[in-house]
């Protein structure tokens, strides 16, 4: 294992207050990576007791560092050794399993992506991720229509992956079910790094790396990728190439963090199976994906930069953190459309998805400190610019006609999307045994439309969705080993551009009929440590009422449409326990959650169910398998692994 896995050999000052002594874990998870400053010390009815402490340092749900066990809130740290030992460390689903209430379905189908729901949210995304927010070292991953998706992230390159749940994250604004956030690794010594794998189904990745610190503050990390699989069904091929640099600068008052990252990937759709499909071979391929060659083209760019500053001499005002970037991200998509269903009407959009977004934003916060007191405000801005095409996926008539290629154009338009948003979030220690927090964040979404293909008529249209997400926790320190904590919170969901694209009957233009969705949310948890044995267990009860939930209407050869469904109910348990003797020893970590979501709507009998993709029960050590699933795992093969690493000594 490379030094950057190993525990820092000292603590640093930005988390002398929070760690005082607690040894090389605390400081292995703490400020020297986090791009947010670090929190006061924690009252003393929650202070670590014992040089054993290994409670790792998170910095989602407040927007500063806290150690994870004094927040009030279900939060979830994954850590550098966790994700390497997961897997190839290509998906996000190798290594998040642990998470309780966070279900991530990796399909071995790369045209469509990981879907991941937290609590339920996110489960209507047939690809990409929904209602959750996306960030690596504090930089958005998530568009500002709440979409996002994860292939970008530097799994290999990661100190530590936080995942927070329930109603803190309502405080990220718009889609905001839960959060998660990848913080970098940053560079601690000179090394080259060569890791290569090999497996079933033609699975084949190579990766290099290198880093080094470059004196006077500054350091580089260069991390790239190629990956490659033949699938484990027909029509599944896949390739990626993944490139990721990250400049930081550290100054007396000053941190800076640049980020760079590009990916490319062409991949095959195989398609859903029937029902009675799977149960006949779940390894074969619906024969339209072959007749037309389904597939999808993906190529993203992003830039973004982090700026904190300690102010010194301003009292109470503390920390500025500034945040900017910009992308930009090109897709292309044949679908299973039969010629004949695009041509019975001229306003069908085709079968060839085509776009190119340009999204760009910044966030700007500011930080306040008393001895017994925080406040934290700040405003962001965020714009996506769209320019949709679509086109017939045929050339010809029978017998000559060709399928799976791009033909006439059908559809062109240019949409955009901004957001706009202010917050605040407070905390007070009302005593050294109860604290407080509150917080809201408020805001306004436009959604423009203007049609430019005209011959069928114009469809250009606007909406525009306002929201008022307010959040509140009171937590009890029982003792220095147990707090317990209530929070509740409002969330809002817009639907995204995708699932405004389509409407259902088939026609182009926005599904105005669609509405937002929103939330509340109740959460009641404890969190105990054990620090002299290595031990600690995290629980939570919690329910969330949704109004207007969205959800998948029809679902034909590829392409989705979306409703409001009604209302729901999410409730559930989770609990996570985790042990380690000392650090750096040999540990376990476990987890389980169940969560029951009924639903209500005014609806024939006929036409209930439950929203598509809510989770009913899993279990991340050993597998529960629900009433109804297929036991045991699709893909089944073997998998090696080499690494070699070249360290230059200072």
């Amino acid at each position: 294992m490379s030094k950057r896995n190993r525990p820092a050999e000292s603590s640093r000052r930005l988390l002398a207050a929070l760690c005082a002594a607690a040894g090389p874990v605390c400081a292995q998870q703490a400020a020297p990576d986090a791009p947010l400053a670090a929190e006061p010390a924690a009252s003393s009815a929650s202070a670590p007791s014992a040089a054993t402490d290994l409670e790792p340092v998170v910095i989602s749900g407040s927007g500063v560092a806290r150690r994870g066990f004094d927040t009030p809130y279900a939060v979830n740290i994954v850590d550098a050794a966790q994700l390497r030992n997961g897997g190839l460390m290509v998906n996000l689903s190798e290594a998040l399993a642990s998470v309780p209430g966070l279900t991530v379905n990796m399909r071995n189908n790369y045209a469509q992506d990981l879907q991941i729901n937290s609590r339920g949210f996110g489960a209507r995304s047939t690809f990409g991720v929904r209602g959750l927010r996306l960030y690596t070292d504090g930089i958005p991953a998530s568009m500002p229509d709440g979409s996002g998706a994860v292939s970008h992230f530097d799994l290999a390159g990661a100190q530590r992956i936080e995942v927070l749940r329930g109603p803190f994250s309502a405080l990220y604004g718009n889609s905001s079910g839960g959060v998660i956030s990848l913080i970098s690794s940053s560079p601690k010594e000179r090394l080259a790094e060569i890791d290569g794998d090999v497996g079933s189904n033609g699975v084949r990745q190579v990766r290099l790396a290198a880093e080094a610190p470059l004196g006077n503050g500054w350091d580089i990390r260069l991390q790239g990728s190629h990956f490659e699989t033949d699938g484990f069904r027909p029509q599944s091929e896949a390739k990626r190439d993944l490139a990721n640099l990250r400049v930081g600068w550290r100054g007396e008052l000053d941190t800076i963090t640049i980020l760079l990252n590009s990916i490319d990937q062409p991949a095959q759709d195989p398609l859903g199976l029937t029902r009675a499909q799977f149960d006949a071979d779940p390894d074969q391929t619906a024969p339209q994906a072959t007749q037309f060659d389904t597939r999808k083209n993906l190529k993203q760019t992003q830039i973004g930069a982090q700026w904190m500053h300690r102010l010194s001499s301003f009292g109470p005002l503390q920390d500025s953190i500034l945040t900017v970037y910009r992308g930009q991200r090109s897709v292309t998509q044949w679908q299973a459309i039969p010629p004949a269903t695009q041509t019975a009407s001229p306003l069908n959009p085709g079968a060839v998805i085509d776009f190119d977004r340009d999204y760009y934003g910044a966030d700007e916060r500011l930080v306040w400190r008393w001895d017994n007191a925080q406040v934290i405000a700040g405003a962001s801005i965020d714009q996506l610019d769209e320019k949709r095409r679509g086109y017939e996926n045929f050339i010809g008539s029978p017998p000559n006609q060709q399928l799976g290629v791009t033909g006439r154009l059908r559809r062109q338009e240019a949409n955009t999307v901004r957001s706009v948003d202010a917050y605040t979030q407070g905390s007070i220690d009302f005593t050294p045994q109860y604290s407080g927090t509150l917080g809201i964040r408020t805001g306004v979404m436009n959604v423009h439309s203007n049609d430019e293909f005209l011959s069928n008529g114009d469809d250009s249209g606007s909406l525009r969705y306002t929201y008022t997400n307010p959040v509140a926790a009171l937590q009890w320190h029982v003792s220095p080993a147990l707090n317990v904590y209530v929070s509740a919170g409002r969330g809002f969901e817009s639907p995204t551009l995708t699932e405004l694209a389509y409407r259902p009957n088939g026609q182009a233009g926005l599904n105005t009929a669609l509405n937002p969705q929103s939330s509340g949310q109740l959460e009641l948890g404890a969190k105990w440590r054990d620090n002299a044995h290595g031990l600690g267990v995290d629980a939570a009860i919690f329910r969330a009422n949704t109004d207007d939930e969205i959800g998948v209407q029809t679902n034909t050869a590829g392409r989705s449409t979306y409703q409001n469904v009604g209302r729901t109910k999410r409730q559930g348990v989770e609990i996570s326990t985790r042990w380690q003797a000392t650090a750096g020893s040999l540990g376990t970590r476990n987890s389980i959650s169940a969560s029951v979501a009924p639903w209500r709507r005014t609806v024939p009998d006929a036409e209930r169910g439950a929203p598509e993709g809510t989770p009913r029960c899993r279990s991340s050590r050993s597998r529960v398998v629900c009433p109804g699933d297929r036991s045991g795992p699709l893909e089944r093969g073997w998998l090696a692994e080499t690494r070699q690493v070249v360290r230059r000594p200072h």
